[in-house]
């Protein structure tokens, strides 16, 4: 069990690096975030409004699904820079747009295409899957 312990803090410390590293907005070559964007109620609107397609992931820091996905959201965002943007939005502090979209399970991850939603699921899931959601999206 002290072991599983141990583990577990290692694996806190490496989400709240990749959280930190992910709440700038880096941009790779065509001016398209290359690491998830972090959205709030504030910017929420905007902010998927600016891109064609994002993928929003509803997440909250005590969610252990949550933090198995957000190392998948970080590597698919890299992956489909320029393509694809990808939104994370804390549940717990922005519960107003997480009511919007009547958010009740998280992970939720749902599809905006030019700022509207289409798509999503509930529940982790693994890469191949969260593709398969988004890709129907993307202009070829």
């Amino acid at each position: 069990m002290d072991e599983d312990s141990e583990f577990q803090k290692i694996r806190e410390k490496k989400l709240k690096e990749l959280m930190a590293a992910g709440s700038s907005k880096p941009a790779s070559t065509n001016g398209s975030p290359n690491k998830p964007i972090q959205l709030s109620d504030a910017t929420f609107k905007s902010e998927v409004s600016k891109y064609p397609v994002v993928v929003v992931d509803f997440w909250a820091p005590w969610c252990g699904p949550c933090r198995m996905v957000a190392p998948i959201v970080e590597q698919l965002a890299s992956e489909y820079a320029g393509k694809v943007v990808f939104g994370k939005l804390n549940v717990d502090d922005n519960p107003v747009t997480a009511n919007e979209f009547g958010i009740q399970s998280i992970p939720t991850m749902l599809v905006f295409k030019d700022g509207q939603p289409v798509d999503g699921f509930i529940g982790a899931a693994p890469k191949a899957q969260i593709e398969q959601k988004f890709k129907p999206y993307i202009s070829a």
